[in-house]
């Protein structure tokens, strides 16, 4: 798994109300960047402190402003439960494809909302290529016996 640090967007950020990370320009050029039209894209999220909330929603969102609170929309959306986030875990969340009639707006970023229990969870995120993220290697029983 690789991680650019320009990409970044949530540095072990703590979520314990409904939030927005920090935000990835796109450039102010014409035509603006059409990201995830061709290469698919997305966020990767891992886990660094497990959600005690009863759910997590994550949404990738666009604004028109670097804050991620003004012109909004919602890309995607993803609901989990607290047990889908323990610690460690990684989640990709995919960036749809192809072109929108209206194009991108100018920033991009997540949107966390924990809720019920204690509604807290800690993550990072950033923006990779769907082919640079991996989750993290499973250990299988080795299937034999050494006598």
């Amino acid at each position: 798994m690789f991680l650019d640090a320009l990409t970044l967007v949530a540095d072990a950020q703590a979520f314990t109300a409904a939030a927005v990370t920090n935000s990835y320009d796109l450039g102010n050029i014409t035509p603006k960047r059409e990201i995830a039209t061709g290469e698919p894209m997305g966020f990767g999220i891992t886990v660094d402190v497990a959600a005690s909330s009863t759910t997590v929603k994550v949404e990738i969102i666009e604004a028109t402003d670097a804050a991620l609170t003004a012109g909004i929309i919602v890309l995607s959306e993803r609901t989990f439960l607290s047990a889908d986030m323990p610690i460690g875990a990684a989640i990709f969340m995919p960036l749809p494809q192809g072109e929108r009639a209206a194009g991108p707006l100018r920033y991009t970023g997540l949107r966390v909302t924990p809720t019920g229990g204690a509604a807290t969870v800690t993550l990072t995120a950033w923006l990779t290529l769907h082919a640079m993220f991996s989750i993290a290697t499973r250990h299988y029983a080795k299937g034999y016996t050494v006598s």
